[in-house]
């Protein structure tokens, strides 16, 4: 499993017998080297990263494998939210078209699909990725279905500079028996691909939501007063923290009723709280709703039952 220091930008050249990545663990599925495999073929490349075209016995940089990123998914689709604790993994899903000559299964192919924020795969701000390689299934000659997930340490590897949206780039390399942590590698024997810019995903701040509505139980006529608090994992501190001006629904309930409703729009003070006022009717449950931003998921908070005398 990898630790904090695998969440690195894969810029900057690296001393290249710093890269050792084990044979047996290439694609399929078990854990890898702590550095990024990436770093030490953009080093190769001398800022290089387009390699169609490259002329390997004159240039002395990896040659173009015959591959192809397709059909790639974060989280099937949906925003990652993560809250300030514990880990938080999002499945990936993609599929890679490949040459006859490509075997991904071979020991000393690698492959993966990470992701990243800032200018380019190349020039990253930041990187996330799985704790294990993505494991793949030919399901013809020439492609093969990959999975896989990219497993993040909110409090060791977010900033809350990181709500943003993310990028996905994939990589395979075929090292051709060639060892990687040697003070002389023959990159022309290298093979190399990756592809920038495959899928966007947004990482938020996870929400919390409360709601109380008193007194409990309550005369008809007489006025409730609810009030709650909308919160947001802050990664600078990890913690808490109140989100400050929102706005938020309250909603009603009926009793024996399934279908809440609007009864007003409140907006959140300083610290994250809420407070308003209603006139009790019939029982049922009072709840506050949040849309949610592009930095923080929706929430809902759980109905609070009002028993009306």
């Amino acid at each position: 499993m990898r630790t904090r220091a695998t969440v690195v930008a894969v810029v900057g050249a690296m001393a290249l017998s710093a890269v050792a990545v084990p044979a047996a663990q290439a694609a399929g599925g078990g854990p890898r080297h702590a550095v990024d495999t990436s770093k030490a073929l953009h080093a190769a490349l001398a800022g290089k990263t387009a390699f169609t075209g490259a002329s390997p016995a004159r240039s002395g940089v990896p040659y173009p494998l015959g591959v192809t990123f397709g059909s790639v998914k974060v989280n099937k689709g949906l925003p990652i939210a993560a809250g300030t604790g514990g880990r938080v993994s999002a499945p990936v899903t993609f599929k890679i078209t490949h040459g006859a000559g490509v075997d991904l299964s071979a020991e000393d192919v690698q492959l993966d699909l990470v992701l990243y924020r800032g200018a380019s795969f190349a020039h990253p701000v930041r990187t996330l990725i799985g704790d294990y390689a993505p494991s793949c299934t030919d399901t013809t000659a020439t492609v093969a279905s990959c999975k896989g997930t990219i497993d993040i340490l909110p409090s060791e590897m977010l900033d809350n500079v990181d709500a943003t949206a993310w990028k996905a780039a994939g990589y395979v390399v075929d090292w051709n028996d060639v060892d990687p942590a040697s003070d002389d590698v023959d990159w022309t024997k290298v093979g190399y691909t990756e592809s920038d810019a495959l899928a966007t995903v947004r990482l938020q701040r996870l929400s919390r939501l409360t709601v109380d509505a008193a007194p409990e139980p309550v005369k008809k006529g007489r006025t409730l007063t609810v009030t709650g608090k909308l919160s947001r994992a802050n990664w600078d501190t990890d913690k808490y923290a109140g989100y400050a001006g929102r706005p938020v629904k309250l909603q009603f309930r009926k009793k024996g009723s399934s279908t809440y409703s609007t009864v007003k729009s409140v907006k959140t003070s300083g610290t994250g709280t809420l407070r308003t006022t209603v006139t009790a009717s019939v029982d049922g449950y009072y709840r506050f709703v949040f849309a949610g931003t592009p930095t923080t998921p929706a929430v809902s908070a759980a109905g609070d039952f009002v028993d009306v005398k």
